[in-house]
């Protein structure tokens, strides 16, 4: 069994950390605590596991754990080793109107996990693993609790990939990737999670197991429930397994790299490559501020193309690329190894955050269309924010119809407006919540502007649930009826992608 990888410290000095957002806590006692032990395989109390489940990778609270707190406290976490013991959990939680927060590898950067009103933190790592592998059919169903590598370990075993490589892949568990609409850096060739998951298992607040599924592809049995869960944070139910689509490990790879003189030039020959059916797997523009912090190629926007599938396949691709590709610049292929080396690599994030730097990064959604003027946008809306240092943004996942921007931002206090120290001051802690707050909300606004989807695949969590009413619309009643209907007393995530909550309002932004 793995266990999520903590971010960095919290600085506590030996005692217990303190809760950074305020609000309201749900009521838990000593009685419901001794029920969720006589159901669930562990439940505990201790400081140590309450701290760790209070916070996930959100980045601002990397900040925050540089002073000693965390985002919210569970009154206890639950990991249960059944798919009967999360039920169990459910019902009694319930009963008693208290909030459940599901959690696997704590990776999500958006505070999905946060559990802002108390209650119980539910652990699903204990189910994990593999249940089954239909070769033949290219189907396998996996434990909502089970990580990245042991996924592909798994499955490679078998001659098998799942083609989902995020970069949270080590950090990362199966019920969080469909939690959120998780997408993995190859998803031009193998798709976004929610084109590989094929049927669920999934606990209502209840404790209702359902299925949904599984049964036979595109099947015609009125609407898609599985896609109902898909996406939906664990706000309508617990997911606890899944069944997705698999793939023979490909035969062959090849790469290449490109130099071009604008980013919307990069954009076009991206667009022209999938409008002519090539799907290479991997099909990054980085912009010149990018490309110069990644590649030390300032002086140009570098495109990185890798495909893996059959060499027929491959072949074709390339074929379409390189015509596509003619007129920009032909790079050293070897950037495309560079990419590969660093791709997962977050070491830098905590020292920024605990120096008083302000770092995230945002990735929205948009039509070719709308793409080069989003870019622009969006860099223009964060240059005015008071603080940026940096602004920059590279395309990171390509489709037929639009693709994904990654925007990064990087903001510190004006020299003078506070004094240099370590840990950063409360005074410059609450600029950087400012701040933050601040460069969050021009992305959004510029990305609402442009008709564009707020999030591509980090999901919305708490940091972005004040946005969410307005990128649905009317739609949102929608899921807040849906809401109501499944969870009529509130309990499942509460405080997430803007849904009313018998608690309260969340504490974030405050």
């Amino acid at each position: 069994m793995t266990e999520p990888t903590p971010v960095t410290p919290i600085e506590t000095g030996g005692g217990p950390p303190t809760e950074r957002l305020g609000g309201a806590r749900a009521a838990f006692d000593d009685r419901l605590a001794a029920r969720l032990t006589d159901v669930c395989t562990t439940v505990t109390r201790s400081d140590d596991a309450r701290s760790e489940h209070g916070r996930d990778w959100w980045p601002l609270a990397i900040g925050w754990a540089a002073a000693g707190e965390v985002p919210a406290l569970p009154a206890v976490v639950a990991r249960p080793a059944t798919v009967g013991e999360v039920a169990a959990v459910l019902a009694l939680c319930h009963e008693a109107r208290v909030p459940v927060t599901a959690a696997g590898g704590r990776s999500g950067v958006c505070g999905a996990t946060v559990p802002v009103f108390g209650g119980v933190s539910l652990d699903l790592c204990g189910l994990a693993g593999i249940a089954e592998i239909d070769d033949v059919s290219l189907v396998a169903r996996l434990g909502a609790g089970t990580f990245g590598p042991e996924v592909e370990d798994g499955l490679r075993a078998r001659g098998l990939t799942l083609g989902h490589w995020p970069q949270s892949m080590a950090l990362s568990t199966v019920g969080g990737w469909v939690a959120c609409r998780g997408a993995g850096q190859y998803s031009t060739r193998y798709g976004k999670i929610e084109d590989m998951v094929v049927g669920l298992e999934v606990v209502l607040a209840d404790g209702t197991v359902v299925t949904t599924g599984g049964r036979g592809p595109r099947a015609a049995t009125g609407p898609d429930l599985t896609q109902l869960f898909v996406g939906s944070e664990g706000t309508l139910g617990v997911v606890t397994e899944a069944a997705v689509r698999v793939h023979p490990v490909p035969a062959a790879e090849s790469r290449r790299a490109f130099g071009f003189p604008t980013f919307a030039e990069g954009l076009d020959a991206c667009r022209r490559i999938l409008r002519r059916g090539a799907t290479p797997a991997v099909l990054r523009l980085y912009d010149a501020t990018e490309s110069g912090r990644s590649f030390d190629r300032g002086e140009t926007n570098v495109l990185i193309v890798l495909d893996e599938a059959d060499p027929v396949l491959v072949g074709a691709t390339f074929a379409l690329v390189d015509d596509e590709c003619r007129g920009a610049d032909r790079l050293d292929d070897d950037l495309v190894d560079r990419w590969l080396a660093h791709r997962n690599d977050v070491s830098a994030l905590a020292p920024l955050w605990r120096a008083g730097v302000v770092v995230d990064t945002v990735e929205v959604a948009g039509r070719w269309a709308v793409l080069p003027g989003l870019y622009r946008a969006v860099l223009d809306a964060l240059g005015g924010v008071e603080g940026t240092l940096v602004a920059s943004s590279h395309q990171s996942h390509a489709y037929p119809d639009g693709a994904c921007l990654y925007f990064t931002f990087v903001g510190r206090q004006p020299l003078g407006e506070a004094g240099e120290t370590s840990p950063p001051s409360p005074a410059s802690r609450a600029w950087a919540d400012a701040y933050y707050r601040a460069a969050w909300d021009a992305v959004t606004a510029a990305t609402l502007e442009a008709g564009a989807a707020i999030s591509h695949h980090h999901g919305i969590g708490l940091n972005r649930a004040r946005f969410l009413p307005a990128a649905l619309g009317t739609g949102f009643r929608v899921l807040q009826s849906v809401k109501d209907a499944l969870d009529p007393h509130g309990i499942l995530n509460p405080g997430k992608l803007g849904l009313s909550t018998p608690f309260g309002p969340p504490a974030w932004p405050g």
